[in-house]
């Protein structure tokens, strides 16, 4: 038995004689990335990054669709940035405030990811299961993501980021046995063709962003890959950053979507098929008489706990449907124990002890301070600046 600890791989090493490794067809995945053995008995562990999503991702869970109520500011106070109140309150939150000053917490990251990159060093990623393979390609893109975006927080926008013309998308920020990879080579590429376009896969990269499915508070594993990316579906789709229903002709859905269009060759029919699969309520009726989908609504903002917004207990603890009771989690003394609480108020807010942490790490007040303007929900109402986390 071999053992490697941290985020590289924990290994049991029971070899099968004459099992053959499956290849996958796709030229354009790197000639290393092709193989994979069914087989295998090798696993690989994730005990720490599991440890700090454990200890800086809070749960938010399931949507209810309600708008976050328009918050009021204080006499005297300016306005500050938009924000799109259909969506403003979902989406997991990863707690980027306890990484802006805290360079030992940076470099705590930073290790995670650099230990998965180097993890197949000693055992070639083909012996392992189509599965280990799929939770290691998520958990590299997320830590990697992660990483990133805690060197240019507190920026709240991340559009430019992201798809700008220096998109962290596109940079070859990763080496996995020696080959220089992007964090789209990985979505766009190896996963589409080693996972035959499943559209389930893209429920498990997260951008950073409240339009972006959900961070997940433990790292994917082999033996419970396809779960969590049904459930990270099923949360995703059944919230107003996925899927609206405008009218009876026109279904809306995330752009998140038509940034994956190789995923559903067919859009409008493979999209449709996909989501009705895992809709409720009267968006799941809505669809089925639509005769348009409509690939437009974003929120570009950073999914931290509420740093970037002064006022978080308005736009958090007062919302009726802010954050849905639901932030809990361990407490970590390593990142600053942003789900420290187990408990949020009954009325659907972020707890009282986590507001407090982020005052104390952060320096901002959770007193309601500026007023932010409701961006339309409608993207045609009125023009959008690059600032309205609606574009």
């Amino acid at each position: 038995m071999i053992k490697q600890f941290g985020t590289a791989i924990i290994i049991s090493c029971v070899l099968l004689f004459g099992s053959n490794a499956a290849i996958a067809a796709a030229s354009d995945v790197p000639e290393p990335f092709r193989g994979f053995d069914d087989d295998s008995k090798y696993r690989f562990g994730y005990a720490d990054l599991t440890a700090m999503l454990d200890a800086v991702v809070a749960d938010v869970g399931r949507s209810n669709r309600m708008k976050a109520p328009q918050v009021k500011s204080q006499t005297g106070t300016r306005m500050t940035a938009k924000v799109n109140r259909a969506t403003v309150n979902e989406g997991n939150r990863f707690y980027f405030e306890t990484f802006e000053n805290d360079p030992a917490n940076k470099q705590r990251l930073e290790a995670i990811q650099q230990n998965l990159e180097n993890s197949t060093s000693e055992i070639p990623l083909e012996k392992f299961s189509r599965d280990e393979q799929l939770a290691f390609w998520l958990n590299l893109y997320n830590a990697t993501i992660l990483n990133e975006i805690t060197k240019i927080y507190p920026q709240r926008n991340l559009k430019k980021a992201l798809f700008g013309k220096n998109s962290i998308l596109d940079k070859k920020l990763l080496t996995v046995e020696g080959v220089s990879l992007s964090l789209n080579d990985i979505q766009h590429t190896i996963l589409k063709e080693n996972y035959d376009r499943d559209p389930l896969v893209i429920y498990g990269l997260h951008q950073g962003i409240i339009g972006s499915p959900n961070i997940r508070r433990s790292a994917y594993t082999g033996a419970n890959v396809y779960a969590a990316l049904e459930e990270n579906a099923i949360l995703f789709i059944n919230s107003n950053r996925g899927t609206i229903s405008r009218n009876s002709k026109t279904f809306r859905v995330s752009s998140f979507y038509e940034r994956n269009e190789e995923f559903f060759p067919n859009f409008t029919v493979d999209l449709s098929s996909h989501l009705l699969k895992y809709l409720d309520g009267e968006e799941h009726a809505a669809l089925q008489v639509a005769s348009k989908i409509k690939p437009d609504i974003n929120d570009w903002t950073v999914t931290d706990l509420g740093g970037t917004r002064r006022e978080i207990s308005g736009s958090f603890s007062g919302n009726s449907a802010a954050l849905m009771g639901a932030v809990s989690g361990a407490s970590s003394s390593n990142y600053g124990g942003a789900a420290a609480a187990t408990g949020a108020a009954s009325s659907g807010g972020i707890s009282s002890a986590v507001a407090r942490q982020v005052q104390e790490k952060t320096g901002k007040s959770t007193e309601p301070e500026e007023e932010e303007e409701e961006a339309p929900d409608d993207p045609e109402a009125a023009p959008q600046s690059d600032d309205n986390q609606t574009n």
